[in-house]
Parts: C-alpha cells; structure tokens; sequence
C-alpha cells in the first residue's frame, strides 16, 4: 500500500470512529445537544441523570477513548491528526468532569436548569410545525420529575453557593413553564396532545416547587461542600478543554501583568476625558450614561450597520451572509449569570437559521439601585464592545463562517473557549485599534470616543478579573468575598455584576478563556506579521483563523504558522 493510501485510510478510520462517538456517546447522552446541533432524532429524548446512566456514560467514554489510542494516528494527515486530538482532549475532558469534578454529585441548578434548557431548545426555534415540536416537549415533559427525583438521590454536601444559585434560579423557571412554554406554542392545533401537554407541564411546575422546597429545608442547611477544583484538577480542565499547558503561577503573572497594563491605559484614557477627577470618579461618570432599559435591545440593533460598513471599508474580515442577527430578552434560565450572549443555530440545523443575540434586562422587581447596578453593564462604550463581541465580527460572524469554511464534523462540534471566546475578546479590542469608535465611525465626537475607548477597557479589565479569580477562587483559596472585591476594586465592575461574575465562577472555573485566548491570537498575529512582513494582510490573517474552526489556538497556529512555537 502507497503512503498515500495508508494515509487515507487512516484519516476514514478516524472519521468512521469519530461518527460513532458523537452518535453513541456525545448525542446519545446528552439529547438536548443534538437537537442543539440539529439532530432532530433526539428531540423526544431527555437527559437521564440517573446513577446508573452515568456510569454508562463513563463506561463508554473508556471504550472510545481505548478505540481512538488504539488508530494509526501517526499516518494521519495535519488537519485530521488536529482533529484526532480535539476528539482525544473532549473524552478526557468529559471523564474529568464525571469522574472527578463531578457536578452531577455537587450541582443542584445542573438538574433544574438543565431540564429548562431542554424544553426551550424546542422552543426557540420553528425548525418543526409547532404540533411535533410540542409532541416532542411533551415526551421530554414526562421524563423531567424523573431528573428531580435523581438530583434526590445523587446530590451529596453540594457547596453552599450551588444551593443558593439553584434557589436563585428557581422561581424563574417555575415562571418559565408557567408563562413562556405555553405560550410558544398558542400556534398548536392537535387537540389531543395540547390536552397531553397542559398535564405534563403541570407535573414539571409541580416537581420544580417540591423540589424548590427540598433544596430550602433539606439541602440547604446540609451544604457544605467545596466548589474548588484544585491545581491539579485545574491544570488538567485546561491542557483537555483548551491545549494550554503553561504552569498556573506563569498564567497568574500573565494575568496580572494584562490586567495593569489596561488598568494604566484607563487612567491615561480618563485622564484626557477630566483631568479633574480619578479614573474611578470616571468610571463612576460612564457607568451613568446608558440608554432606558425598555431602549437597550433597539440601542444594540443601531450598532449593526456602522459596524459592518466599517469591516467592508476597512478590509478587516469576509462577513459570509447579510442576515443580522435578531436581538431578544436572554432567557429565564441563563440570567442569574449572564449579560449579553449569542445563540445561533447548530451547524447542522437546516430549517430554522436564525441566530439570536441575547441581553439581559433588568427584572420587573428590582430596586431601582440593582436597576443603575445592572445598567452600568450597558454604558455607551461597553454597548460598542458588547456589540463587537457578540455580533460584529466577534461570535455571529465565527458562527457565519462554520458553514462557509466546509470545517469537518469534529471542528462543528467541538470547539475551544480560548478559540471562540478569545476571539469574540480580541475583537472588541482589534476595532477599535483598526480605527473604529472614532469621530464618525461609532462616536459622534472625541470625547464619545474616549469613553467608547473607556468601555472597552472596562470590559478588558472585568475578563482580566475573571482570569485571576478563576485561578486563585479553585487553586490558592480566594474567598467569594474576596472575590467580589477584585472585579469591583481591580475590574471596575459594579458590586452586583461583581457578584454575578463571582458566582459564574464558582462552576465556570476556566473562565480565564477571554482574556487567554486574547493574548494568544495577537502573539499569533505579531509572530505571523514578523514572519510575512510587507505581505501582511488583517483581512486574510482573520479570514485564515476563521478557516480553522473552533479549535485550540495552539493548533490553529501549527496551521498557519506551520510550526509547534509557544502560544503565549
């Protein structure tokens, strides 16, 4: 046989394998994903979270990961061989959270807000008439008290601030089957299964206030549990999920070296908006400027056109599509940790693409302090980088190109924070060095730009927080308190988006993604401009990342580097 030919059947071995795994182990237990993805086989289907089915899931990701040691990986081709560690890196990475963090044991809002993920992946999008999507919910309906029943059995001493986020939680998805699940599908004719549906979604309203009650009288007082991973744990969740293997005392100086670097940039910034006052006075300033809460999705649609005509002017990246994204209130499920976020189809839905940018507005009940807390989030400059992020070129565009770039089935579907999110991070910061913000691009005038330039920053600082808090919360023993005090008094946030980032933290241990990711797409592009020189193109740097997919920056930087240099 020809190297060649040994070469492809390697790579359709792998492919084969790789097939297996996502239809007998990624969609097989975990249904809400494929119907996520586009797989609308699994829509009747819930997760189990039983015992003994996650057992089954770690038996089988055992078996995979002994069949994927076991291929001729040498004989694969760059790309697939890039692929055949993704693979590799999602199986470690799943048996480390099973077998080790283990959330299942520890979480209690994984089991209400899990089953609420669920019901709205039938709902956010008319992939079906609405009589088979709500056949559908109503299969997943009957087997939710069954995952109240399993959190009974499998939670032992969760950590107080799970408990607590649960019971946060709760009352909003109580109201979401109450109010938001009939009422995306007052379009259902059958008769029959509306009669099926009015029963089944009084049974999980029902199983979610008894089990809101549990979690109050019984599980509450009896938390006392850790939430922190640990250093070794840490650095593992790290090399799988992101292929980052730097030394956590090196990242923490990294960290620590970024944050001060914007934190002077700011005072320099502020400086130049009133000499007057200190930047925190500043900041104070900014954090006032921001629109109604009833004018803040309209405030991110205005955004769209000055950002994309600045891309085309500016040759800074292709925009594979001329459909905008629609804007609409977040969920009730993800608000308690969440401000702004995109939501775009699977990359393998065909009937139902539309992709949804997501802002969290104030509730109904707030005071009207946690009302300006919550709202100092929006401020003229953070819209800008909001928009950026979420929209323009940040996640909606990356989304765009999934399809357009003809990526391979693994790279659809598994895909790096430090790739995605460090992307969506850098490009707050790219636009604006690129030009955009100023007089006539964004701002009306200097001093808009300065605080857009402000806003920017404030958003830098709050993921340079997250990067030291996520390291010293689970490896070195930060308080929450302490927590909360450095993305308010180091990452310029407001006390209540202090907590919030704070308690995503707890269960998002590797949020240091942002700004991670961040820094090693610009030594990307530093070591590429070195390498090319005069030849350099932004556009087709950008253009060129996109074709990479979702993967780690370290092997999108094997691809258009062609070497194995540090990322950082």
């Amino acid at each position: 046989m020809t190297a060649t030919a040994a070469r492809a059947d390697a790579n359709a071995d792998f492919r084969a394998l790789a097939d297996q795994y996502f239809d007998q182990v990624t969609f097989a237990f975990n249904p809400t994903m494929g119907t996520s993805a586009g797989y609308h086989q699994y829509d009747a289907r819930l997760e189990d979270y039983s015992r003994a089915n996650i057992d089954a899931e770690i038996a089988a990701l055992h078996k995979f990961e002994t069949k994927f040691e076991g291929l001729s990986s040498g004989q694969l081709d760059p790309s697939t061989h890039a692929d055949y560690e993704m693979v590799l890196n999602d199986i470690r990475s799943k048996l480390l959270t099973l077998e080790v963090i283990r959330p299942w044991e520890k979480n209690p809002d994984n089991y209400s807000s899990g089953i609420t993920a669920s019901a709205f992946t039938l709902m956010e999008r008319k992939f079906a008439p609405a009589n088979d999507r709500l056949r559908s919910l109503v299969s997943r309906e009957k087997q939710m008290p069954a995952v109240l029943e399993a959190a009974r059995e499998n939670l032992k001493n969760p950590p107080r601030i799970y408990t607590e986020i649960a019971l946060e939680q709760l009352p909003g998805l109580i109201s979401f089957f109450e109010t938001d699940v009939p009422s995306a599908f007052e379009d259902a004719t059958d008769k029959n299964t509306i009669a099926e549906f009015h029963k089944t979604n009084a049974a999980v309203i029902a199983a979610l206030r008894d089990y809101e009650a549990w979690l109050k009288q019984d599980v509450l007082p009896r938390s006392n549990g850790d939430f922190r991973l640990g250093a070794d744990t840490y650095a593992k969740k790290l090399q799988y999920d992101e292929m980052v293997d730097t030394p956590l005392p090196k990242l923490l100086d990294i960290a620590y070296a970024d944050l001060h670097k914007n934190q002077a940039e700011f005072a320099r910034i502020a400086k130049e908006v009133d000499p007057s006052k200190t930047p925190q006075k500043v900041l104070a300033e900014l954090a006032t400027i921001h629109p109604a809460p009833d004018q803040l999705l309209e405030t991110f649609q205005n955004t769209f056109s000055s950002l994309i005509s600045f891309i085309h002017s500016h040759n800074i990246i292709t925009i594979p599509s001329e459909v905008w994204p629609t804007l609409e209130e977040t969920p009730p499920f993800m608000r308690a940790t969440t401000q702004a976020s995109m939501d775009p189809p699977g990359p393998f839905e065909t009937h139902s693409t539309t992709a949804y940018f997501n802002v969290t507005l104030p509730e109904k009940n707030w005071t009207k302090e946690h009302i300006a807390e919550h709202m100092a989030a929006f401020n003229d400059g953070t819209i800008i980088s909001t928009s950026v992020h979420e929209a323009y070129p940040g996640h909606y565009v990356q989304f765009l190109w999934t399809n357009h770039a003809n990526l391979s089935k693994v790279r659809k579907l598994i895909g790096a924070n430090t790739n995605i999110e460090g992307w969506a991070h850098y490009c707050e910061q790219m636009m604006l060095d690129a030009g955009y913000g100023q007089p006539g691009t964004g701002a009306k005038d200097a001093r808009e730009a300065k605080l857009i330039r402000l806003g920017q920053l404030q958003d830098a600082l709050l993921r340079d927080a997250r990067f030291v808090v996520g390291i010293k919360m689970h490896t070195e023993g930060m308080t929450l308190d302490q927590a909360r005090e450095f993305f308010v008094k180091e990452g310029y946030q407001s006390p209540s988006i202090a907590d919030v980032e704070t308690k995503r933290g707890t269960s998002d241990p590797t949020y240091l993604y942002y700004t991670l990711g961040k820094l090693q797409i610009l030594k990307l592009r530093s070591d590429l401009e070195k390498k090319e020189g005069s030849s350099f193109s932004l556009q087709k740097f950008h253009d060129d990342f996109m074709r990479q997919g979702g993967a780690p920056v370290k092997i999108v930087r094997q691809a258009m580097l062609g070497d194995d240099s540090p990322t950082l």
